[in-house]
């Protein structure tokens, strides 16, 4: 067993680093002065205009995991470790991950930047309010929300059935009293009264919009064709008809922009959107991944949660729609949530238990599969905690050898690119041999029924599939309003591949619940709604906002 080595937390060691100018990193990625624009000294978002200028050569790596637990994998962390490691390799590597929620960062969660030595830095901005994306996002949609109940309020010219409004509020926040509420009272200058909700921001459909737009043009066109609801006739009502696509467009201009920030070992980072990957397709922005392409020779990018959700919406749903290509992924996981995967209690994960991680392992082996069914070659990268035995590390390769995958382990948290150098070597062989053949796993002509289908048994393992009567109602209405051949986003519990939080490992043969399937036309997908999935998280009875302050010389505590 290896010895522990004690680590400072994460907010220390980034409030502790001596950041390069954010100039000086756009330098090295050969971007002009008049494609950077910087806010402050360390974060700067890229022009437009510098995508255009520029070919992509770089090559794509999806960083994916297994279902999440309490016992911690480290997704993030690995991503920007093995980024780290790369170019300790003499690769000029790029990370392009997702800007954190104020939701999980107040609520149970912590950051989504990295941890240990493996971060991406501003630490303390990039998981606040970082350059003001997500104020943009709420403003837009939030105008949109306003201009809807402003025309209900003056005579409802379009007949708009309140009944059937699908367009909700958003706030960053965690926040249930706001999950189902009620909005116009107070008499007549209050508007009609009618029932109403708020999503996170995350899980706002203008957050996937500006996720997979590839220019202002398409962000416009994409905002336009938003349906907030239907009239009494059953037709759509879009974001056009109430004339507010454009001022949400405007509002979007400077978000829309990628921004550069950096490791700590001083390497590129571009950190742009951050749609949940249960709730959203779970993916940072396409013209992140564009531009990272454009600037670097490998760019590795994460996807939200398990590869059952981030790394299937990557696939079929983001690279569908960009034309993206990736050539290699790397599955995160760790000894300890083996074990919770394979039966044990969080408080009893510190002995060893090889038979726990025998039967936990069949939840990585089937991300795996699922990862080499979309014809992308992978690598697992095994995070070390200092309670791992050889022989419990044993059995995670055994299991993987037998997929045809190599296991490596990782130590970038406590080591940052120094420890992520074997995964760094694993992942440029896989490059190497050039393998990749990528195809999404269904055809989005097919129906709307036929897909969640595939989706529930291929990825999910799931026997059937059961349609509640509102999601059966839907079936028949969204190809009626020009949404029949899109993908699909599935909405469900992060923690098993079914629908129900509670099963681990990885359960098959069980009946997955669709409640609903909800419009997302902006976007260009269908989002389905499995099990008790919420869209509108609540905080916990303790949660993180309780810990966290700022001393008077400017250090933080408690955050992350």
């Amino acid at each position: 067993m290896t010895t522990a080595v004690k680590v400072p937390t994460d907010i220390a060691i980034a409030q502790a680093a001596k950041p390069r100018p954010i100039a000086d990193i756009a330098a090295e990625l050969g971007l002009h002065d008049a494609e950077v624009e910087f806010y402050g000294r360390y974060k700067a978002k890229i022009s437009l205009d510098a995508l255009a200028r520029r070919k992509a050569t770089g090559r794509l790596v999806l960083v994916t995991g297994i279902n999440p637990t309490p016992a911690g994998e480290g997704k993030s962390t690995v991503t920007v470790g093995v980024a780290q490691a790369l170019r300790k390799l003499g690769k000029n590597a790029i990370v392009c991950i997702r800007e954190p929620s104020l939701g999980p960062v107040f609520g149970v969660k912590g950051g989504a930047a990295g941890g240990g030595y493996a971060q991406v830095i501003p630490m303390e901005d990039i998981n606040l309010h970082f350059t003001g994306d997500f104020h943009a996002i709420a403003s837009a949609h939030n105008l949109l929300s306003a201009m809807l109940d402003a025309h209900l309020h003056h005579g409802n010219a379009l007949a708009i059935d309140t009944r059937r409004i699908t367009w909700p509020r958003t706030i960053d926040m965690n926040d249930r009293a706001l999950r189902q509420i009620v909005v116009g009272l107070g008499g007549l200058n209050g508007g009609p009264a009618r029932e109403e909700r708020f999503v996170i921001i995350p899980g706002s459909e203008v957050m996937a919009i500006m996720a997979l737009a590839t220019s202002l043009e398409d962000l416009e066109v994409r905002l336009a064709r938003i349906i907030v609801g239907l009239t009494q006739a059953k037709t759509a009502v879009r974001a056009q008809d109430l004339k507010a696509h454009g001022a949400m467009t405007l509002l979007l201009k400077d978000a829309l922009k990628p921004n550069l920030v950096q490791t700590l070992e001083g390497g590129p980072a571009l950190v742009h959107c951050g749609p949940f990957g249960n709730i959203a397709h779970g993916c940072n922005s396409v013209m992140a991944t564009q531009l990272g392409l454009r600037l670097a020779d490998v760019v590795l990018t994460e996807a939200g949660f398990g590869a059952d959700l981030g790394a299937e919406k990557f696939f079929d749903i983001k690279c569908r729609m960009s034309g993206l290509k990736p050539e290699a992924a790397i599955v995160v996981a760790t000894v300890r949530a083996l074990k919770m995967h394979g039966g044990v209690k969080k408080d009893q994960l510190g002995p060893p238990d090889v038979a726990a991680v025998r039967r936990g392992v069949e939840n990585l082996t089937r991300h795996v599969r699922n990862v080499k069914k979309f014809g992308v070659p992978c690598v697992v990268a095994l995070n070390r905690f200092v309670t791992d035995t050889d022989a419990e590390i044993d059995a995670v390769r055994e299991a993987c050898a037998a997929e045809a995958v190599e296991a490596v382990r990782c130590e970038v948290w406590e080591k940052g690119g120094e420890g992520g150098l074997a995964v760094g070597h694993a992942v440029l062989k896989l490059l190497d041999e050039g393998k990749a053949a990528f195809q999404p796993l269904y055809d989005e002509r097919r129906p709307i029924r036929e897909k969640i289908e595939t989706i529930a048994k291929e990825i999910y393992g799931a026997g059937a599939v059961s349609f509640a009567p509102p999601a059966e109602r839907a079936l028949e209405l969204l190809p009626k309003l020009g949404l029949g051949e899109t993908p699909v986003c599935m909405a469900k519990t992060q923690y098993s591949f079914s629908d129900d939080a509670s099963k681990l490992g990885a359960p098959s043969g069980y009946t997955l619940q669709v409640r609903d399937i909800l419009p997302s036309a902006g976007a260009g997908f269908v989002v389905a709604l499995a099990g008790d999935i919420m869209t509108m998280p609540g905080l916990g009875k303790s949660p993180a906002a309780e810990r966290i302050r700022l001393h008077p010389d400017g250090t933080i505590e408690g955050l992350f």
